[in-house]
């Protein structure tokens, strides 16, 4: 019987009678109508789906409006505020100790102009802030930005979804507390935090203090980087997020005391009956634990289901589980409509929808329990393989193994000693021995060579067959069409690298902030130019940029890493690099390596590699200066049919000079010689002499990020570049580039790409395209980004040129290279 709906749906009738719902495709050649409910189901689905798309759109517009202006970035200012998270401390280049919390501005501030919450990163507090306390701090504004590379993390949308209109950092010494926490949710957390450090403050409990924090208070910033690279590479990860099982499992316990206690009481239960009062107890446990646990995504869910169960159960309705489940994700999309673009979002829902389709009856007796256990997490790593490698480009190959011991110790055994210990504080120790034993069996599983599978990007339909197959693979349904779904996977599983053709060279500047780093790729072989800058004891650029976008690029070794020179902003990643990915020759400033010199040459696939610079391969003791080492960076020509490119390193106005004086000598040398038949391995000795007479390229890496030091007008009039890209961080404190500079090659007639601008940017010698076509931030449109900004050409070039020239003449020497750059961070 149909039920009756609103007039105003009525409009919706049209779509029984279109072709692909009404069809005899679809009705199997019966000509007997479809019930009615069928129509108006698909009308409400589609106007939730207009209603939500509105809804999203105006909470961007309200949220991008409170962003802080380009106007006054990198403005100073006096705010007040309380501190609206756990502070997390961080640790500098050096040492450096410092914290990282969220700040909401109090409504004076607001109304001089503050942003409402912004993200705090400071160095100079003299006490330890707390969640709660009221604070007022002298801070330097930035908007929301971040690095942007292909999968890479993205910083604006994060700051985006949690409602941070801008980042700030500490300045000057006007930082004072104004007042301690009040009564709160905060100040509770913060105290259970504290609770914990100080139980568990010797260094060998900190690795399980912090997995504790993240069990019981949702605190992932107190876990270490090498533990989550542990738990990453074994598939365990999930299980530091307060989970759907946890939740669940407080719930039932709460609800399970609840009940004893209401039925000692015989007016309650004439009022409300024990069972309702145990499920109602426990639906309002779980929303307090997951509030008190940060109210991540997987909470979100798990309290929306239960709250949705106890509703239809009060009401003796029955819903089918894709309703419940899907009207849960409704609720929590309507709460947080970024919440879509999360990966814990899908990996959350998509895992109860395979535990619920592939339900089946359980045996009775122990053994029907194991089989059970073992079907369960069966079906959720196999179901999930495929959407694990959309998210993250790789998979744990150990995972089923190491998920099938930690997911009942970490949910059953150590979250609860976590929650217990603080009231009985002991337990916590108990529940560090347990972590520690954990990450020794992880570690173990870890030292297999194959334990982590990094796999290349795949296109859209290969990860779209993927996604069918995984489904299929985990379905209780005969081997054959499971198999099926194995076939599906394969595109997803070995997908075809793309890779330049014999001849040609492509260039990755991927956006790694104040420092320098390129990829190149010939036909068959691959090299990494400089590995970028080190943030911190645990963080660098190869870790957080090249390593992922080698990986997703198909590369599984290099055939040459080469660092320029040995600062920490280009060699800094390093280490990280090596330990990454196989390498197979090194040269330039890696330990161990030999040095570059003038006259090194190779060729790989038809494409040719020089070295223009140093004309000795530096000595040990120049790496303890900071000019020294500028003056003996690497210089790299590579020469594909013709299309050529420069990596300059941080060579500076003298070294350029040299350069062009050799390029004379060159010229020279070969209007009075004659060509020699004497051939070397790869070319003859006049073609060596030919390209060395010509500077002339069509892409140069800027030298020196563009300081003042460096691009001498002569050297910018040799080389004619048609794009001069830059590598530079955000608001860095040197200035870089500097406009006289960014002029002079404007001026010029090449088109400036800078990467804090243009995100990573790609170059193909095979290919023509406009430079801005390859940015990062161009195929990557999204509202909350900004456009990839070019600079303009000057009006007046000959009087650019001249100031330039001016400058480039009085340069300084020590811009601060030599020290170690403020590199923005750009991951919570």
């Amino acid at each position: 019987m149909d039920r009756p709906w609103p007039r105003w749906t009525r409009w919706t009738r049209w779509t029984r009678w279109a072709p692909w719902l009404r069809g005899p495709a679809w009705q199997g050649g019966a000509s007997r109508p479809r019930p009615r409910w069928s129509s108006h189901w698909l009308a409400w689905a589609l106007l939730a789906a207009l209603a939500g798309s509105g809804l999203t759109a105006h909470r961007a517009v309200w949220r991008l409006a409170e962003v802080l202006p380009a106007a006054r970035e990198g403005h100073v200012m006096t705010i007040a505020g309380r501190v609206a998270s756990l502070p997390q401390r961080t640790t500098g280049l050096g040492g450096t100790e410092g914290w990282r919390f969220v700040l909401a501005a109090d409504a004076a501030s607001i109304a001089a102009g503050a942003p409402p919450r912004l993200l705090l990163s400071c160095y100079q507090m003299p006490e330890t802030p707390r969640a709660g306390e009221r604070w007022q701090l002298a801070l330097k504004l930035r908007r929301p930005h971040g690095l942007l590379n292909p999968q890479g993390f993205d910083q604006a949308l994060w700051m985006l979804e949690q409602d941070l209109p801008a980042a700030a950092s500490c300045r000057g010494q006007g930082q004072q507390r104004l007042s301690s926490a009040a009564p709160g949710v905060d100040a509770l957390r913060q105290s259970l935090r504290d609770a914990i450090d100080r139980e568990l403050g010797q260094a060998r409990d900190r690795r399980g203090a912090g997995v504790l924090a993240a069990l019981s208070l949702g605190d992932q910033g107190a876990v270490s980087a090498a533990d989550w690279a542990l738990y990453r590479d074994t598939g365990v990860a999930h299980l530091l997020s307060v989970s759907g099982l946890h939740v669940t499992l407080f719930a039932w316990l709460a609800g399970a005391a609840g009940g004893w206690a209401w039925r000692r009481s015989a007016r309650l239960c004439l009022w409300l009956p024990a069972p309702r009062a145990a499920m109602w107890l426990g639906v309002a446990a779980a929303g307090g634990y997951a509030l008190f646990a940060g109210w991540g995504v997987p909470a979100q869910r798990t309290f929306g289901l239960l709250a949705i169960l106890a509703l239809l159960r009060q009401a003796g309705v029955r819903w089918p589980w894709p309703m419940s489940l899907g009207t849960a994700a409704a609720v929590v999309c309507v709460a947080d409509p970024w919440a879509l673009t999360q990966p814990g979002f899908w990996l959350s829902f998509c895992a109860v929808a395979l535990l619920m389709a592939a339900d089946s009856r359980a045996e009775p007796g122990w053994r029907g329990a194991l089989r059970a256990a073992w079907r369960t997490q069966w079906v959720v790593t196999l179901g999930l393989a495929p959407l694990t490698l959309l998210l993250f480009q790789q998979l744990s190959l150990v995972g089923l193994v190491a998920n099938a011991v930690a997911i009942p110790l970490v949910s059953y055994v150590i979250t609860p000693l976590a929650l217990l210990g603080a009231a009985c504080p002991p337990l916590w120790t108990l529940g560090t021995w347990l972590v520690a034993a954990l990450n020794l069996l992880l570690e173990v599983l870890r030292a297999w060579p194959l334990a982590v599978w990094h796999l290349p990007w795949a296109p859209a339909w290969a990860q779209v067959l993927g996604l069918v197959g995984g489904v299929l693979l985990a379905m209780p349904w005969p081997w054959r069409l499971r198999l099926g779904g194995l076939a599906l996977c394969v595109p997803l599983l070995w997908p075809v690298v793309d890779r330049p053709p014999p001849g040609a060279v492509e260039l990755w500047l991927p956006d790694v902030g104040q420092g320098g780093a390129a990829i190149l790729r010939t036909h068959g072989h691959t090299m990494v130019f400089d590995a970028g800058p080190r943030w911190g004891p645990d963080s660098d650029a190869a870790q957080r940029v090249l390593l992922p976008l080698l990986r997703g690029l198909g590369e599984r070794r290099l055939d040459l890493l080469m660092v320029s020179h040995a600062d920490q902003d280009h060699a800094g990643g390093t280490g990280s690099l090596l330990r990454g990915l196989p390498v197979e020759r090194r040269l330039g400033a890696v330990p161990g390596a030999a040095g570059c010199r003038r006259g090194q040459r190779w060729a790989w696939d038809g494409v040719r590699f020089e070295v223009l610079w140093p004309l000795e391969a530096p000595a040990p003791r120049e790496n303890a200066a900071g000019a020294k080492r500028n003056g003996a960076s690497c210089v790299l020509r590579v020469d594909a049919a013709g299309r050529r490119l420069l990596l300059t390193g941080d060579i500076e106005s003298p070294q350029e000079a040299q350069l062009l004086r050799l390029a004379g000598e060159a010229r020279a040398v070969t209007q009075t010689e004659t060509g020699t038949e004497t051939e070397t391995e790869t070319e003859t000795e006049t073609e060596t002499e030919t390209k060395a007479e010509d500077l002339r390229v069509e892409v140069l890496v800027v030298p020196h990020h563009g300081s003042r030091t460096s691009s001498s007008t002569a050297f910018v009039q040799a080389t004619a570049p048609r794009v001069a890209a830059l590598q530079s961080g955000h608001l860095n404190r040197f200035g870089h580039p500097r406009p006289e500079v960014v002029a002079r090659y404007l001026a010029a007639g090449a088109t400036v790409l800078n990467t804090v601008d243009c995100g990573a940017w790609q170059w193909r010698s095979d290919r023509w395209t406009l430079p801005l076509a390859d940015c990062e931030r161009t195929r990557r449109r999204r509202y909350w980004l900004t456009a990839p900004a070019v600079p303009a050409a000057p009006a007046a070039p000959a009087a650019a040129m001249a100031a330039s020239s001016a400058s480039s003449a009085s340069a300084e020497v020590g811009e601060g290279e030599g020290s170690e750059p403020a590199i923005e961070a750009s991951s919570p």
